[in-house]
């Protein structure tokens, strides 16, 4: 069974950091583009980060850039999404997701969720004063 499942989101004041992680079971994490979305009510889910199977390529949406970084550990099937110099903008629902690919795109990774087979039930990040 195809398991995603956050943790680490939390109420952190503006200019702080928040660490996120993905545990991934029930796949084989070799075969798979992991991406990082977020989500406040009233607007679509957006791409936030994505790292390929190779581990060789990584996307970051503009409006994190240079502030987030997402890594992948082979050894614990875990995907991290390390946050920092948060602002208020960052405050929504983070979810890791999970996209097969084919060999031939291994080293590529899609920020498009209509890409994603798998999705966790998501955490909470508040940045507030």
């Amino acid at each position: 069974q195809v398991q995603l499942v956050e943790s680490g989101g939390d109420l952190v004041q503006p200019g702080g950091s928040l660490r996120l992680s993905c545990a991934a079971s029930g796949f084989t994490l070799d075969y798979y583009g992991i991406g990082w979305f977020r989500q406040v009510p009233g607007k679509e889910r957006e791409g936030v980060a994505c790292i390929s199977s190779t581990e060789s390529s990584t996307s970051y949406a503009d409006s994190v850039k240079g502030r987030f970084t997402i890594s992948k550990n082979m050894a614990n099937y875990t995907i991290a999404l390390q946050m920092n110099s948060l602002n208020p903008e960052d405050t929504a629902v983070y979810y890791c997701a999970a996209d097969r690919l084919t060999p031939d795109n291994w080293s590529l990774c899609s920020r498009d969720l209509n890409d994603y087979d798998f999705w966790g039930q998501g955490t909470q990040v508040t940045v507030s004063s």
